[in-house]
């Protein structure tokens, strides 16, 4: 089964990459962004088929390696 884990940075803590994008972006022209927050996106090919037991067992995943839980949070796409 194909799972999306989408990580972000939560509210608050810096974003230097996501002000470097802005900063680009209003380089190249593009007027009115306001802000931008970089994340990323993981896709996960898992082989099980129960929701429940899938879901478990990517949040594990997520608060053992995928997401830095302490400045990032996460959300589980099924």
């Amino acid at each position: 089964m194909k799972v999306v884990v989408n990580v972000k940075l939560k509210a608050g803590v810096l974003d230097p990459q996501g002000k470097a994008v802005e900063h680009a972006l209003s380089s190249l022209g593009f007027e009115g962004v306001n802000s931008v927050r970089v994340g990323k996106q993981i896709v996960l090919d898992i082989d099980e088929s129960d929701k429940d037991t899938l879901k478990k067992n990517v949040e594990s995943m997520c608060e053992d390696l995928l997401a830095n839980t302490v400045i990032e949070e996460y959300e589980i796409v099924l």
